[in-house]
């Protein structure tokens, strides 16, 4: 017979340890978005953004539009496509005259 105290606990059979999380410790990395206290604030914003792209359209517009107009041959806008060559860096596309 066994004198004494033990000196590990007994576990049952069946029962078995919970897996533990592997966490990053510190922060996480990438941005952070804070949401803003006043809603009328991000509707500013997107109307802000709304007509900077609408002003730019038009421009890009007007400008075509006169370009086409004082050249002899109609002015076809064509935009280019991107590609990348065996280094990596991006190349606009090429026109033939």
């Amino acid at each position: 017979m066994a004198q004494g105290t033990q000196k590990f606990k007994a576990q049952r059979p069946g029962a078995s340890k919970k897996p533990q999380q592997n966490k990053q410790k510190g922060p996480k990395k990438g941005g952070r978005i804070i949401a803003p206290k006043k809603a009328q604030v991000v509707q500013q914003q997107k109307l802000k953004k709304g007509l900077e792209v609408a002003i730019r359209n038009r421009i890009e517009q007007e400008v075509t539009q006169k370009a086409s107009s004082s050249l002899h041959k109609p002015l076809s806008v064509i935009k280019a496509s991107q590609t990348k060559d065996s280094q990596g860096s991006t190349q606009a596309g090429t026109s033939s005259k």
